[in-house]
């Protein structure tokens, strides 16, 4: 017998994600976002659209792509998806969430039989839309081998990394190396544009080294080179909420992680300086003025 499962947060992760698992799983899919266009452009998929409230009513399992632990505690609390008794049984939160505060969430969602399970997401809006994300998640192995069909709909990397949170340590610490990998570009072409190399012939040097990564290869030669930082990517607001993140898990194993907060400094500098939106490579419009 097919489940029906609930979708909330139809960003530019969401969107994709929903759409795939609405195509793919063979599950009724109802959805809901605090925009309703984001939830009628999905109805040609099938996708129904919904409130957190009859989908709390409805579902049995609840996925979430939201922009902090703070709207995921909200959704989950009892004006949301608590509010009134149902099927639902099992949460998975696909956000990038706090560690310790996801950990406290499925404490307390487990006193009312709910099950939360993290399962952040990693790529681009790209990966969303084809289904080819990698999903890490923290489980015990039975709940995620109950998971894993639907998490097969939207990623083609699906890793178990360990208990409730193992998940969101995985992925902070995926984006932690990512984004302080930007820097580390951003900063190596505001040097050598100054000292008459341009950014194109740099890119195309490192590409061909032992300094060839995913982040040169995809940021590096088609944004960073380019002077491109358009809106609605990764901004430089996410990318510190990440870094952020991964500070204060850093924090808490007492490990001192002053490059990352070198790193989320260069942000927040091109955050003062208005660029709070655009793709978070950003950060070289800063670095280039002071390099």
């Amino acid at each position: 017998m097919k489940q029906t499962l609930g979708f909330i947060g139809l960003g530019a992760m969401g969107a994709g994600m929903c759409k795939n698992l609405a195509t793919k799983s063979g599950c009724e899919v109802l959805a809901a976002d605090l925009d309703m266009r984001n939830v009628c452009a999905l109805s040609p998929f099938g996708v129904i659209a919904s409130s957190v409230s009859e989908i709390a009513l409805r579902a049995d399992i609840v996925f979430l792509s939201l922009p902090s632990i703070n709207e995921v505690e909200q959704v989950c609390a009892e004006r949301g998806l608590l509010a009134q008794p149902g099927p639902l049984k099992t949460i998975v939160d696909m956000s990038t969430s706090d560690f310790e505060r996801t950990r406290k969430l499925a404490t307390k969602l487990q006193t009312q039989g709910i099950r939360l399970i993290d399962a952040p997401v990693a790529r681009s809006r790209a990966a969303a839309q084809s289904g080819t994300l990698l999903i890490t998640v923290g489980a015990e192995q039975d709940q995620f081998d109950g998971l894993k069909p639907y998490l097969d709909c939207m990623g083609s990397d699906i890793m178990l990394c360990g208990p409730t949170g193992a998940g969101q340590v995985v992925k902070a610490m995926n984006n932690m190396v990512l984004i302080n990998t930007v820097h580390a570009l951003a900063t190596a072409f505001a040097v050598s544009e100054k000292a008459g190399v341009s950014k194109e012939q740099l890119a195309q040097v490192l590409g061909l080294g032992s300094a060839a990564s995913f982040a040169l290869k995809l940021t590096g030669s088609e944004y960073l080179a380019k002077d491109t930082f358009p809106e609605k990517m990764f901004s430089a607001s996410y990318a510190l909420k990440d870094l952020n993140l991964a500070l204060a898990l850093s924090s808490s194993v007492h490990v001192d992680d002053e490059l990352t907060a070198v790193t989320a400094h260069k942000l927040q500098k091109a955050i003062d300086a208005g660029y709070g939106d655009n793709y978070y490579p950003v950060m070289y419009k800063v670095i280039s003025q002071t390099s």
